[in-house]
């Protein structure tokens, strides 16, 4: 974690702590004192739930940072093109997604070294549901694999 991480986490930190204090007031003048300790249990847990929940978002969004959605040389792998030709799936429609999909993080692997893979689902304008597995590198974007998310299409691919 850099220098900012450390700095939200000490604020947090900070504004559980007056607020566990608040509480604890609260419980001494209702004379709580028997539930308190039970209650302020419960409230450092939902709030540790939030914090982990922020955590993982934020690292989800630090793994788009390597995928560049306007890369404009797209290459193919042997699989992808067969896996096109047998769901009727054309290149317009690969870029269609590239494009406007959404990251499917459950299917990616964004922080994967040195290869990264992003799933991008999406209808396209033909009315197809596909995920379509993008590899960003070097020479351009790879296209590993394409899937229609709703009908099995019979195919030979290896």
């Amino acid at each position: 974690m850099g220098a900012y991480s450390g700095g939200i986490l000490q604020a947090i930190g900070l504004k559980i702590s007056s607020h566990l204090h608040t509480i604890c007031i609260i419980f001494k003048q209702k004379n709580l004192k028997k539930r308190g300790p039970s209650l302020i249990l419960v409230i450092v847990i939902a709030l540790g739930v939030i914090f982990m929940a922020r955590s993982r978002r934020e690292k989800r969004n630090e793994g788009d940072a390597g995928f560049n959605r306007s890369e404009t040389r797209l290459i193919y792998t042997k699989h992808a093109r067969c896996r096109m030709d047998c769901r009727m799936i054309d290149e317009t429609e690969v870029k269609e997604i590239l494009e406007k999909g959404k990251i499917n993080y459950s299917k990616s692997e964004p922080n994967d070294k040195p290869d990264p893979k992003y799933a991008l689902e999406g209808i396209t304008h033909d009315g197809q549901s596909v995920r379509i597995v993008f590899a960003p590198s070097k020479r351009g974007m790879v296209v590993i694999t394409v899937i229609d998310l709703e009908r099995e299409w019979q195919c030979n691919c290896n």
